[in-house]
């Protein structure tokens, strides 16, 4: 155990999956104005307690610069007043979206005469296990009180003393609403038997969602016995197709890769039809030189890359398969469509793909055959996110199948039930 570290044995992580149980009976029936008071207050809170997080946040940064942590890991630790003001703001903008409790989902009269719905309901108690974002505590903390949901938070270690800080004040907040604060905790601890204390708390935990690195979101798929939302780790790629619109394409590409390169959206590689790269790689690779890109290419991109005069390495099944969050970018040149969907198939995981081209058939066929939770065409891949959706904040992007895809809002963090009603009649 690290001096940072925090043990915490199954009893005192029970007990507060019991407190979040009891706190979840009083949330689910609740109407739209209560829980929006409260996510209100909660906003304004962080607000006013700004210098108290921020603080908090400072230490979590100085430690964690001091650990020797890659550049682009700390910016997604990082707090400062504009990224805190931001965070408020996507609470109040939760508070306005339409409350998915209630909705009716389907319904329809038998000919008995029963009448039947399927009604959105609150999952219950959710429990986020991610990495170094404090953004992620407040979002979960608004979106699973806006959903009716009670809300274990379990972030990580680097950022204990921020997430400490923001559960607080939001608590404050919420029982100053007349909510109890038990609908949004930390759970004690910071190792990994304290998370494994998470994950095994079948029948008081409805459902888990990780957030963070491949080997996080692995780890709570195979040990956890609490149902798992499998959220992904973002290998996105651009292709761009030999009909591309090449100064559009260079903008779309340069935005996909460097407009923050810390964040599961970000592209990580780039695939570009030979029939146009004589045209288009002196342009895009001279614009991702500005912008201090490194280039991990095969052998066919590094002719182009030579005359750049843009940093180049060699390429392994590394580069192709892993996410960088730096200003570096795996690139290939391809003779066809095919065969960058066929690159795409083996390499990605499902998160977002990109196709630049001017061709409706290159776009359909590209639609239909990438299995991506997210598919984008002629737009930067940093458009796979709740907030730029129309959803407001998000709990995570999904890459699995089943339930939720893509970017998960409210009505993701519901599950549904069926209303029967009758008027005496029985089963022949």
């Amino acid at each position: 155990m690290t001096s940072h570290e925090v043990a915490a044995d199954r009893d005192s992580v029970l007990e507060v999956a019991r407190r979040a149980r009891d706190a979840s009976v009083r949330l689910a029936p609740l109407a739209r104005a209560p829980k929006d008071a409260a996510i209100r207050a909660m906003a304004d809170a962080l607000v006013t307690q700004r210098d108290r997080i921020l603080a908090a946040n400072a230490s979590d940064v100085a430690r964690t610069k001091a650990s020797g942590t890659a550049a682009g890991l700390v910016d997604r630790l990082t707090l400062n007043p504009a990224r805190l003001t931001d965070i408020a703001d996507a609470l109040r903008e939760v508070a306005e979206l339409p409350d998915p409790v209630g909705e009716v989902i389907r319904g329809y009269t038998l000919p008995n005469g029963l009448e039947v719905r399927q009604v959105r309901v609150p999952m219950g108690v959710v429990g986020i296990i991610y990495e170094a974002r404090p953004n992620v505590t407040v979002d979960a903390a608004g979106l699973g009180l806006k959903s009716g949901n009670a809300v274990l938070l379990r972030g990580s270690s680097s950022a204990y003393e921020s997430n400490v800080a923001l559960v607080l004040v939001m608590q404050d907040a919420l029982e100053g609403a007349g909510l109890p604060r038990d609908a949004v905790q930390l759970v004690p601890g910071t190792t990994h038997e304290a998370a494994k204390h998470l994950m095994t708390a079948r029948g008081l935990v409805d459902v888990l969602i990780p957030r963070g690195g491949a080997g996080l979101i692995r780890s709570v798929v195979e040990e956890s016995t609490v149902p798992v939302i499998e959220t992904g780790v973002g290998n996105c790629h651009v292709y761009i197709d030999k009909s591309a619109d090449i100064d559009k394409a260079v903008n779309i590409l340069v935005n996909s890769k460097t407009q923050r390169t810390s964040v599961c959206n970000a592209a990580e590689t780039m695939l570009v039809h030979s029939g146009i790269a004589d045209e288009f790689l002196p342009k895009a690779l001279a614009a991702l030189k500005e912008e201090g890109v490194t280039i991990h290419g095969d052998d066919r991109m590094l002719s182009y890359a030579s005359a750049s005069g843009i940093a180049f390495e060699a390429a392994g099944d590394v580069d192709w398969s892993d996410e960088y969050y730096s200003l570096d970018i795996a690139a290939a040149v391809v003779d066809s469509l095919d065969d960058a969907i066929a690159h795409i198939r083996r390499w990605s995981t499902g998160h977002t793909e990109a196709i630049l081209t001017e061709s409706q058939t290159a776009a359909r066929t590209f639609v239909a055959e990438v299995d991506s939770a997210a598919v984008m065409v002629n737009a930067s891949t940093r458009f796979t996110d709740g907030s730029e959706f129309g959803f407001g904040a998000e709990i995570g992007i999904s890459t699995q199948k089943l339930h939720a895809r893509g970017p998960m809002g409210l009505t993701e963090l519901t599950s549904t039930k069926f209303v029967v009603t009758g008027d005496g009649q029985i089963r022949d």
